[in-house]
Formats: structure tokens, C-alpha cells, sequence
């Protein structure tokens, strides 16, 4: 009884918080009219119907392209980055993985405006280049570098969790599968990439979720050129008042979303006695 007394003020903070908030997007989203009057507000599905068309699809399927190539990269730079800080002394392996954490205490934003003083056309990058006689490089405004954003603000979220999941492996098992003659690439095969593979999940999805809904990379590393679907989310709310129409856009990628973490879960078989999952 004293438990669920605890748990009230949690619970009406996510009722404030989280279900009130969901419920005035989905209002919206069914909805049309004067966002600033509720009394014109008449049930409709005609936003849903205005964003299935080509021009808003292309910019859902350029937001799930960059989020998955950056994910893939992250996990083939993460994968080894922490599989190499498992490895080392537990002194050394902390200042490997406080190096990673140290930038996420630093604003998101002003991590992503570093960028322009490096990639800018007067920046820090080029500036050598032209001391070098060559030519200012293109770095800005475009797929690379936001994808170069992406990499670099959501890595450590491939990282940890796999460095998490690689240090609870049980070194007996890899001492076993030694003794039984399998070689290091074998025992890394047979052994260690399974057992990581919730890590990998883990990191996948927190990697992949935040960047196919980002709008602060792309808009300051990629202009308006390369909108994606976090853009457009922003541009309803902030500067063209269409409540409604920004509302359904939050739904769909909540749906897909929602999709994409219930199939990434497939793969997750660390779950004993069918708990520790969303689904």
C-alpha cells in the first residue's frame, strides 16, 4: 500500500506530462481549423491525407535513409570502439568512457554549431586548405555533413551500451571456448557477438530514434536544403501556425517509430521469462 502511495506524484507527472500532451496531438491531428480557436475545430483526416503525397514521403524516406546510413556507421565505428575499451584495465577503461560522456554534459546545440566554425567555408578546416593553395571545400550543406553531425552526437549511444552488455560477458565462457581449441576470430563469432547482441540492439535503436527525428544537425549543417522530417514537424509549430497539420506529422513518425523499435525487439533474445522488453 505504502508503494503505491510512492508512486502517485510519478504517475500524475506522466499523466501532466506525457498523456495530456499525446492527447492534444492526436486532438489536432484529427482536427482542422483556426489553431488559436477551438471552437472552429471540426474532425477531419485531411492532414493525414495532405502528407501521404510525394513531396512529404520523399522527405520521410530522405529522414530514414540519412538515420539508417548514420546508424550503420555508428555501429561500425561504436561496435569496436567499445569491444577495444572492455578490453583495458578498469582505470584506464573509465577515462576511455568518460571521454565519450564528457561531450553529452555539453549542449546539444552548441556541440552541432562547433561544426560550423570546422565544415564553414571561412572555418578552421578550410583555412588549411587554402594555406595549402587548394581551393575552400564545399563541407557545408549537404548529406555528408549532416550525416557527419549524426555520427558525432548520437556515437556514444552506440557505445555504451554494447561497452555495457561486453563487460558483463562472463570470461569463463571465453576461457572455455579456448580450451576447446576455437581460435580468437571463432570465439569472437561463436561467442562474444551473440551474447552482445542486446547491447547492439539497444544501441541501434537509441541511435537510430533520436536521428530520424532530429531538425537542430539538419538544419544547421545541412540549410534549407536538406529538410527532414523533424524540420517540417518544427516549421508547422514555429513559423506557419498549422497546429494540425504538424500534429499528424508527429503522429506518423511516432507510429513509425513505434514499429521500428517493436522490430528491432525481435531480434533482442535477452529477454528470460518474456520481461525486460517494450513488447
Amino acid at each position: 500500500m505504502k508503494m503505491k502511495k510512492v508512486a502517485y506524484p510519478y504517475i500524475l507527472w506522466m499523466v501532466i506530462f506525457i498523456v495530456i500532451p499525446l492527447l492534444l496531438i492526436m486532438y489536432f491531428a484529427f482536427t482542422k481549423g483556426d489553431s488559436q480557436n477551438f471552437s472552429t475545430f471540426q474532425f477531419s483526416l485531411d492532414n493525414f491525407k495532405r502528407f501521404f503525397t510525394p513531396t512529404y514521403l520523399k522527405v520521410l524516406g530522405r529522414s530514414v535513409n540519412l538515420a539508417f546510413i548514420s546508424t550503420v556507421i555508428c555501429l561500425i565505428l561504436g561496435y569496436p570502439m567499445a569491444f577495444i575499451i572492455s578490453k583495458e584495465k578498469i582505470r584506464k577503461r573509465n577515462i576511455m568512457i568518460l571521454m565519450f560522456v564528457i561531450p553529452m554534459w555539453m549542449n546539444f546545440l552548441l556541440r552541432t554549431y562547433a561544426w560550423l566554425t570546422l565544415l564553414g567555408r571561412n572555418g578552421f578546416i578550410n583555412f588549411l586548405v587554402t594555406k595549402l593553395g587548394f581551393k575552400p571545400l564545399e563541407l557545408m550543406y549537404n548529406d555528408k555533413a549532416v550525416l557527419l553531425g549524426m555520427v558525432y552526437n548520437f556515437l556514444p549511444f552506440m557505445v555504451l551500451p554494447i561497452y555495457s552488455i561486453l563487460t558483463k560477458i562472463d570470461n569463463s565462457l571465453i576461457e572455455a571456448a579456448e580450451d576447446l581449441g576455437a581460435n580468437k576470430v571463432k570465439v569472437f563469432r561463436k561467442v562474444i557477438l551473440p551474447l552482445s547482441i542486446p547491447g547492439i540492439i539497444t544501441g541501434i535503436t537509441m541511435v537510430f530514434i533520436p536521428a530520424v527525428s532530429t531538425f537542430i544537425i539538419s538544419s544547421l549543417l545541412g540549410g534549407n536544403k536538406y529538410n527532414l522530417i523533424g524540420n517540417l514537424v518544427e516549421q508547422q509549430f514555429r513559423w506557419t501556425g498549422d497546429w494540425h497539420f504538424g500534429s499528424s506529422m508527429s503522429i506518423i513518425l511516432m507510429v513509425f517509430i513505434l514499429i521500428t523499435m517493436a522490430l528491432t525487439s525481435k531480434f533482442d533474445k535477452e529477454k528470460e521469462g518474456g520481461g525486460g522488453g517494450l513488447w
